[in-house]
C-alpha cells in the first residue's frame, strides 16, 4: 500500500469521515416485534466486569451499555429468543495476553458477566441463556459456540451487541457472515449501533474506531440499525 501526500490523505479522509458521520447518526430504528423468535438469537459480546466495571481494560463507555443490553436480553428471553453471552476468560498463559494487559482471568470478578446480565441469566423465561467463555477476540471460533450453532440450525438472524465494536464485535460479525457465505446460507447479522461501543484512550479514539468498524461491517454485508425499539 502506498499513501498519497499527507495533505491529500487528510483532505480526502475528512470528506469521507463527514459522510460516514451523517450516515451513522441517521440510522433507522427497527421494531423488536419484527424479529421472528424462532429464527433469531441475541449475541452479547463481552459484557463482563473486566470491560465494564473494573480492571486494566474497563471503560465507562462499555459500562453505560450494561442496563440497556440487559433490558434487551430480558425482552428476548421473554419471547423465546435465545441469548448467547460471550465472556472473555483467560488463564495466565493465554497467548492473547501477549497483546493486551492481563484481564478477565478465570475465577476473578473481571471474568464475571455484569450484574445486570447475571440477573437476566437467572430470570425465569422461555428463551435460553448460554454463557460461553472465550479465550480470544473472536467468539465465533470457540468450540462451545460451534456446538451451540449446530444445536440451533433454525437460527438465521444474529443480533449482535456489546464490546468492543472494532475488535470482538467486528471479528464475530464478519466471521459469521463469511462462514455462512461459504455455505451459500443466508444469515442476517444485525448490529444496533446504540448497543455497541469501544474504549477511548491514547492512540485509540473511540469514535474513530467505532466509525471504522461500522464501515467495515456494513461493507461486508452486516446490517446496521440505531436501536431495536421494544
Amino acid at each position: 500500500m502506498v499513501f498519497s501526500s499527507k495533505e491529500a490523505f487528510l483532505s480526502r479522509s475528512e470528506q469521507e469521515l463527514a459522510a460516514l458521520y451523517d450516515q451513522f447518526t441517521t440510522l433507522q430504528d427497527i421494531p423488536f416485534s419484527s424479529l421472528n423468535p424462532a429464527e433469531t438469537a441475541l449475541v452479547v459480546v463481552d459484557m463482563v466486569n473486566g470491560f465494564a466495571k473494573q480492571g486494566a481494560l474497563s471503560s465507562p463507555r462499555v459500562g453505560e451499555m450494561a442496563a440497556p443490553i440487559a433490558q434487551l436480553a430480558l425482552a428476548c428471553r421473554q419471547v423465546g429468543i435465545p441469548v448467547v453471552a460471550f465472556a472473555d476468560t483467560h488463564t495466565p498463559d493465554s497467548l492473547e495476553l501477549e497483546s493486551y494487559p492481563p484481564h478477565c482471568l478465570r475465577d476473578t470478578e473481571e471474568a464475571r458477566l455484569v450484574p445486570e446480565l447475571e440477573a437476566v441469566a437467572a430470570a425465569d423465561a422461555p428463551g435460553s441463556f448460554t454463557r460461553i467463555d472465550k479465550n480470544s477476540t473472536n467468539g465465533f471460533v470457540e468450540p462451545m459456540f460451534d456446538a451451540w450453532r449446530r444445536e440451533n440450525p433454525s437460527v438465521s438472524t444474529y443480533v449482535v451487541v456489546g464490546d468492543c465494536t472494532d475488535i470482538c464485535i467486528l471479528q464475530f460479525a464478519l466471521t459469521a457472515k463469511a462462514f455462512a457465505n461459504t455455505r451459500n446460507r443466508r444469515l442476517r447479522v444485525l448490529v444496533p449501533t446504540a448497543l455497541v461501543d469501544t474504549f477511548d484512550g491514547p492512540g485509540h479514539p473511540a469514535e474513530l474506531a467505532n466509525a471504522a468498524a461500522l464501515y467495515s461491517l456494513r461493507a461486508n454485508g452486516v446490517e446496521l440499525c440505531r436501536r431495536l425499539v421494544l
